[in-house]
């Protein structure tokens, strides 16, 4: 087991060796669960169904879409296409 302390260490001297000092001043992986958050959310973006996500994430489904749907973005103009492609939608009897 590291302490805390030394892994936020290891991971600024990382941060500072990798990114342009503009890149180190932003929120651009300041927090090794930065880089969590950013595949998980990648995932979702790139139409990855949201339980699997939270099976390979170790998080409920109700967890997962709590923390990330704010997160998922580009996906309404696909969504739109697929749902037109199928035509009108049936008549429900009464």
């Amino acid at each position: 087991m590291l302490a805390g302390s030394v892994i936020r260490r290891a991971w600024r001297s990382a941060r500072v060796k990798v990114l342009t000092p503009e890149e180190f001043e932003s929120p651009l992986g300041k927090r090794v669960y930065d880089l969590r958050h950013t595949c998980l959310t990648n995932w979702l973006n790139d139409g990855v169904p949201a339980a699997q996500v939270a099976e390979w994430a170790g998080n409920s489904v109700p967890v997962l879409l709590a923390i990330y749907t704010r997160c998922v973005s580009g996906q309404l103009t696909d969504l739109k296409k697929r749902i037109e492609a199928r035509g009108e939608l049936p008549e429900i009897p009464v």
